[in-house]
């Protein structure tokens, strides 16, 4: 009935952190020498841009949603807008929010970990492969 609007709470409010982050974030750069004796700039992805990532995922994820429910007529452009408050049904949609909406917030967060995870480890691989090229030029 409505489980779409508590990734969208989440989406709310880290995009307001993701900007509020990214004004206080300062890049880091490292300069890694190639044995070719090129130099290569590389910086590590800011946590704002992962966190970005978490938007993205929350944004459309409940974009989705709310076109499902749309298109079953849970969800009316019209006041009051979800048929279930309409309907009388407000405890049943409150408990709906509670469990699948909950539980869809949590896994896509999870799913976000999994990928932070994923990504320091090929950063941490990165630059330890450019730490021993450094070191076999030198």
């Amino acid at each position: 009935m409505a489980c779409f609007l508590v990734p969208a709470a989440e989406a709310v409010v880290t995009t307001i952190a993701a900007k509020v982050i990214k004004s206080k974030e300062t890049e880091k750069t490292v300069y890694l020498a190639a044995p070719d004796g090129a130099v290569e700039e590389v910086t590590k992805i800011p946590f704002s841009a992962k966190l970005g990532w978490l938007n993205k995922l929350l944004w459309g994820g409940s974009a989705l949603l709310a076109f499902e429910h749309v298109w079953h007529g849970e969800v009316v452009p019209y006041f009051p807008f979800l048929t279930a408050v309409k309907n009388g049904e407000t405890s049943e949609m409150l408990a709906e929010m509670g469990s699948a909406g909950v539980l869809m917030a949590v896994f896509v967060t999870a799913a976000w970990a999994g990928m932070l995870a994923v990504s320091a480890i090929i950063e941490k691989r990165s630059l330890r492969a450019a730490a021993r090229a450094k070191e076999e030029t030198v």
